[in-house]
């Protein structure tokens, strides 16, 4: 995970990290042909320094946590581990010889796609990853342990289980813009340069700095947006010269095709590119070898504050200029497990089923539709390696996903489909360890009568209704609810998945005893372990849900946090949520969004009661990935 520099071509900004240093004012930066030039620029070079004052001499210790600290973030208790697919997995050795050589190659890429998400997600992630390397070589213990949770959770700062920051190095604190935006630029002058550059007229710049694709650097008194193509060109071209690689030993035609198109997209700074791989990528059900490059907005909090500023935001309407948060990205390899897929596929039949069951339906259009069900995808695969966003054990970690997201070409612009992936090797565990306190859980958390219908297996079958989720209501449903956007798709997606639950077991999809345990197993284990903030629209979302089921009498919890559940009441609480949800998406306006959140996410004491009882028997706060076939393969010639 590195910066090489190459001229002053747009390599230059890369996330606005410079080698080990960086620009702390860039000005009259202008783009001329396929150079970026600055007439002051090496007075500028001269005042070289890493930006947010964090100015720290060669010998200086850099290291913020403890050493007794750091033994308890990376002590079992405190730190699980997900173990991938190891050298001798049948997995593995039962694949054709020219997948095995392919899957090397989509390893070395996916290592690429998350050197430059280390750029996006903090700059200064590249500068603590080669010091924490000079000071592990040199024996230093604290480095050792600290290097373990940068590269558990994939940056410098992160949030634990618990919601306590973790911020590995001195003086480095998450930013709102993250490692997109400078780390200087506050909210008010990050709104008043772009009303300024809006009334002078400069609205194709001001598009470009608010779209998810691109890095944002001061440009004088002004920013301007450089394209990730452009910003990343070292990590994205070693990604796609794998890519092309791994197109030729792949024993699958329409998976070679799919990383050629790939390939020609990480070099072009051209969004129809991304539209046209993401629309192949769905359609692929019937590969040996998955690989994605996945693109998610949930990070970024800068974007979305436009809204916020009245003046900004009616300006935004009048030129029509639409704000996407910035995509983090991340690289996803593994191979697909048939019998998963086999029995994850058995949902597919009635998502016809579920889009007539929407609530209010006949009022907008669904991405997918009784008509075209043919358009959703979905595999089981085990997993080989995860990178980048993608891969950031950050107190949890990603069990499935369903992309692309509607701001993507292909679900705008090219009619594309859209693909869930779940994650085998994230959603088992089995140790005797895990299995013991979760019956401790159980005992302290949840009705005794309620313990016959928990089934972990319950979590899964309900998250395969969540992905599924995404793909109905209404089309395009995030744009206008702002930073409440995320939040409320996640709750939809929730909201499909139990509201669905009488239809599909009436249909035959599930089982009466399946139901039930569905419903106990995801309500008990969806609830969070702490108070969330705002940012983590996952969590919040649980949040909200629990308060709208304690308020339609589907659920209690005890003032001691133990939980019970009126299971024939939670349906019908659910679709009552749904149709608030829909309807906020449709109508597409951020104060009835913001009022809604903030009506249902409330911490309260019974739910602190739960965390706590929690807390008393799982101490763990995070995560590792272990990857012993990707770290084989990496080496290899």
């Amino acid at each position: 995970m590195k910066v090489i520099i190459n001229k002053f071509k747009p390599p230059m900004i890369i996330g606005g990290i410079i080698g080990i240093s960086q620009l702390s004012n860039l000005k009259n930066l202008r783009y001329a042909g396929d150079e970026y030039v600055s007439e002051p620029l090496m007075s500028e070079l001269d005042k070289m320094s890493a930006i947010n004052n964090v100015n720290i001499k060669k010998d200086e210790d850099k290291l913020n946590l403890s050493l007794e600290e750091l033994k308890k973030r990376t002590s079992p208790d405190y730190l699980v581990t997900k173990k991938f697919l190891d050298v001798d997995s049948p997995e593995y050795t039962n694949l054709a010889d020219g997948d095995k050589k392919a899957l090397k190659h989509l390893v070395k890429a996916a290592y690429w796609i998350g050197v430059a998400n280390l750029k996006i997600d903090n700059r200064h992630n590249i500068e603590f990853q080669e010091y924490l390397e000079k000071e592990v070589a040199k024996g230093n213990e604290r480095a050792k342990l600290t290097k373990i949770l940068f590269d558990a959770q994939k940056g410098v700062c992160s949030q634990d289980k618990k919601m306590q920051k973790i911020e590995l190095m001195k003086g480095v604190h998450a930013t709102l813009g993250k490692g997109i935006y400078p780390e200087d630029l506050t909210n008010e002058e990050f709104h008043s340069i772009l009303i300024k550059m809006i009334k002078e007229g400069k609205i194709d710049e001001v598009k470009t700095i608010l779209n998810q694709r691109s890095i944002v650097e001061r440009n004088g008194d002004e920013l301007i947006g450089i394209d990730y193509v452009d910003c990343f060109k070292e990590e994205f071209e070693n990604a796609a010269k794998e890519l092309e690689k791994a197109a030729k030993y792949s024993t699958n035609k329409d998976f070679n095709e799919l990383l050629v198109l790939q390939a020609k997209a990480l070099r072009t700074p051209d969004e129809m590119l991304d539209g046209y791989a993401d629309k192949k990528w769905a359609t692929l059900q019937d590969t040996p070898l998955e690989f994605t490059i996945t693109r998610e907005n949930y990070q970024d909090e800068m974007t979305d504050t436009v809204w916020d500023n009245p003046e900004l935001s009616d300006l935004l309407k009048k030129y029509k200029i639409s704000p996407i948060g910035k995509d983090t990205i991340g690289g996803r390899v593994g191979i697909i497990n048939k019998k998963g897929t086999e029995d994850i596929l058995k949902v597919k039949k009635y998502i016809p089923l579920m889009a007539e069951n929407m609530p209010l339906k006949e009022m907008y259009e669904q991405d997918i539709t009784p008509s075209n069900s043919h358009k959703q995808t979905m595999v089981d695969v085990d997993n080989v390696y995860s990178t980048g966003e993608i891969g950031q054990f950050r107190g949890s970690i990603c069990l499935a996903e369903n992309l692309p997201n509607t701001d993507k070409a292909s679900i705008k612009y090219l009619d594309g489909g859209r693909r869930n992936v779940y994650h085998r090797q994230i959603r088992f565990n089995t140790s005797p360890d895990a299995i013991t306190k979760q019956q401790q859980i159980l005992d302290a958390t949840l009705n005794p009568e309620l313990h016959k219908y928990y089934n972990p297996n319950g979590y899964h079958l309900l998250t395969i209704g969540h992905e599924n989720g995404h793909s109905l209501g209404p089309k395009g449903g995030k744009d206008g609810l702002g930073k409440y956007k995320s939040i409320i798709e996640e709750n939809k997606a929730d909201m499909v998945a139990f509201s669905m639950m009488n239809v599909l077991t009436d249909a035959g999809l599930y089982t009466p005893e399946e139901r039930k345990q569905i419903i106990v197993s995801f309500i008990l284990d969806t609830i969070p372990t702490a108070k969330p903030t705002i940012n983590k629209a996952h969590r919040v979302r649980s949040v909200m849900e629990l308060n709208f089921f304690i308020k339609e009498g589907a659920v209690s919890i005890s003032p001691d946090g133990v939980v019970d559940i009126n299971i024939e009441k939670v349906v019908p609480a659910a679709r009552k949520m749904l149709e608030k949800i829909v309807t906020l998406q449709m109508e597409k306006d951020i104060k009835k969004a913001e009022e809604y959140v903030n009506e249902y996410f409330i911490w309260t004491p019974e739910l602190e009661a739960h965390a706590q009882k929690i807390e008393e028997i799982s101490k763990v706060l995070g995560g590792k990935l272990e990857t012993p076939l990707a770290d084989k393969l990496l080496k290899e010639e």
